[in-house]
């Protein structure tokens, strides 16, 4: 059952920046080249600036789920999360210099027409296969987020939230293409951050200042950075949450469709370099903030859980019910609390939809199209498919958005998803820049072992249920909260114990999903395009500009090793000429 109301302000707040999005799509709509080409509708002529494109990289995956996710994630577990903020450090110099330059220099509308350069078709058709699937599972959770958040703080039913929320980023994401989705992304970018800050803003203002904050989070034991466990089933430690979020960082930012289709939009290599750099501390900023305001919402239900006083069904409400708890003396705050979740969410879908209708148009629509035709489809006819495309993702986002209440926490369930797909995905393109020795049928083989034991393990179970620091209802005044409490404090005085039903791999941390799925590919994939090649059965003809097999074609490489691998082929040739020179001579 809802737990408040909004106000006026509140509701007034919330419409006008649904139509401000909606505005920006109709803008872009009728302005500039009017939408009319691939070329702009997909890729945003080329044209855009650093600033967006930064915004926009952060907003597209840390959305709803990370303002809902993160803060909960320390309001329940602590504070060890934060050290994956050293992971997106480590990673961003990989994405920005081994991954990005490939891409630049093809400058395709699909990323996965690297693969078919490099492997083939049928390996380009199985990664889009595998990149669509993943993207559609995680617009359901993106969407269901804030139609979770509005259920808890009004009394619009959650059904109600999400096909509003679902329409309106179909509406404008549709119409306005990338350029929409894009400046929309830089709006309500700002309105995160805002709805954070306001949550903090007030919690500190109860609670007289942010030493209050820290002090009773140390005191309550949310204050965690020293799990350097080597168990890989505990759920956080160092070493899972910087190998864990290197590769979930560098399968979103270093080959996912949708970071690239944003990356290439600008003018040149070193602007796209620079708006990855620029979305690191914009990311990291995020990060922190939210990590504390999941601290600043513990301080003020310290002493009485919502969950645990029956007020709430789950604690991904949390956030939601303490701006409703807290924020009704401000007019139209509670609203831009809400905009905010709603506008992180927006951006999230907006992406996933440009990304999807672009892989479509380019990884089925127009091969499909050639082969029943015999001859390509051009990009005038190819437009209106496309936004065809895009409003049908949209639907089938909102259909998915009711069934993603069943897949737990969401921000564990979103790692999961990018877990048990991006690992074998980052996996290919690996081998495809960095490796010459491997073939298409070694690298599919890999790519669909991997899958196969990352979705076993990343949706199999039973598994067990992540075990939370203690809360307290010793404030609280009903009676029924009370004896809820006492049954908990029952239940966490005793030592956890592993149920033996359990399987072991059932019970690794959802963090290390990526990291196993990738290593398989990766071994699974270089080792068999060597057995095969050996014994004739797999060749190797892409990588090649010649019949006859000895020049080798560098930009399919990562630049410090196609650079490498040049200076030792003009070494060979001038040792070579050197050799029949002498000869010669003699």
């Amino acid at each position: 059952m809802p737990v408040g109301t909004f106000d006026a302000w509140d509701t007034a707040v919330l419409i006008s920046i649904l139509v401000i999005s909606a505005l920006i799509g109709i803008y872009y709509r009728y302005t500039g080249g009017k939408q009319k080409t691939t070329q702009e509708y997909l890729m945003a002529d080329q044209s855009m600036t650093t600033f967006p494109v930064s915004f926009s990289l952060m907003a597209s995956f840390m959305s709803a789920i990370s303002l809902m996710g993160v803060s909960n994630e320390s309001y329940e577990f602590g504070t060890m999360f934060c050290v994956i903020n050293i992971a997106y450090v480590l990673s961003t110099p990989i994405a920005a210099y081994l991954f990005l330059p490939v891409f630049y220099r093809m400058r395709t509308t699909s990323v996965y027409e690297y693969l078919e350069r490099r492997f083939g078709q049928a390996t380009r058709l199985s990664a889009s296969l595998a990149f669509t699937v993943q993207m559609i599972l995680y617009m359901g959770i993106a969407l269901y987020a804030p139609a979770l958040a509005l259920e808890a703080v009004t009394e619009i039913p959650r059904s109600m939230a999400i096909v509003v929320i679902g329409l309106v980023c179909t509406f404008y994401s549709t119409l306005g293409g990338l350029k929409a989705v894009l400046i929309t992304d830089v709006f309500q970018s700002f309105l995160m951050f805002a709805a954070i800050y306001a949550v903090i803003a007030v919690s500190a203002i109860k609670a007289g200042g942010f030493a209050a904050i820290w002090e009773v989070a140390v005191e309550r034991g949310r204050v965690q950075f020293d799990d350097f466990s080597l168990d890989p089933t505990v759920r956080h430690t160092w070493w899972s949450l910087i190998i864990g979020g290197m590769v979930t960082y560098l399968s979103l930012y270093g080959v996912n469709q949708t970071q690239v289709q944003r990356l290439l939009s600008v003018r040149n290599l070193r602007s796209a370099q620079s708006a990855l750099w620029w979305n690191l501390p914009i990311l990291g900023m995020l990060s922190f903030s939210t990590i504390f305001s999941g601290l600043a919402i513990f301080y003020y239900y310290r002493d009485c859980d919502p969950v645990l006083e029956h007020r709430i069904e789950k604690r991904d409400q949390v956030m939601p019910l303490f701006a409703l708890d807290t924020m009704g003396q401000y007019p139209g705050l509670c609203g831009l609390f809400v905009s905010g979740i709603f506008s992180a969410s927006l951006s999230t879908i907006s992406s996933a939809v440009t990304s999807l209708s672009a892989v479509t148009l380019e990884d089925y629509l127009k091969p499909l199209y050639k082969a029943i035709f015999k001859r390509t489809l051009v990009d005038s006819q190819s437009t209106l498919p496309t936004k065809v495309v895009a409003c049908i993702f949209g639907l089938l986002c909102i259909g998915l958005a009711f069934v993603a209440g069943s897949m737990g926490g969401v921000l564990q369930a979103s790692l999961t998803i990018f877990g048990v797909v991006g690992g074998p995905l980052l996996a290919v393109f690996t081998l495809g820049v960095c490796t010459t020795r491997t073939n298409q049928r070694g690298v599919l083989l890999g790519f669909l072992v991997s899958l196969m034991v990352s979705f076993w393990m990343g949706f199999g179970g039973p598994k067990p249920k992540p075990v939370t620091l203690e809360f307290s209802t010793s404030g609280c005044t009903n009676a029924t909260a009370l004896l809820a409490h006492a049954i908990e404090l029952g239940a966490n005085s005793s030592p956890v114990v592993i149920e033996p039903h359990y399987f072991w791999l059932y019970r690794i941390s959802y963090m290390w999903l990526s990291v196993i799925g990738f290593l398989i590919a990766v071994v699974v994939g270089y080792g068999s395009s060597i057995v095969l090649a050996h014994f004739g059965w797999a060749e190797n003809s892409e990588i090649y500009l010649d019949k006859y097999q000895k020049q080798l074609d560098y930009d399919l490489f990562a630049p410090i090793l196609s650079r490498r691998w040049r200076r030792q082929a003009e070494q060979r040739n001038n040792l070579a000429q050197d050799e029949t020179l002498t000869k010669l001579t003699h």
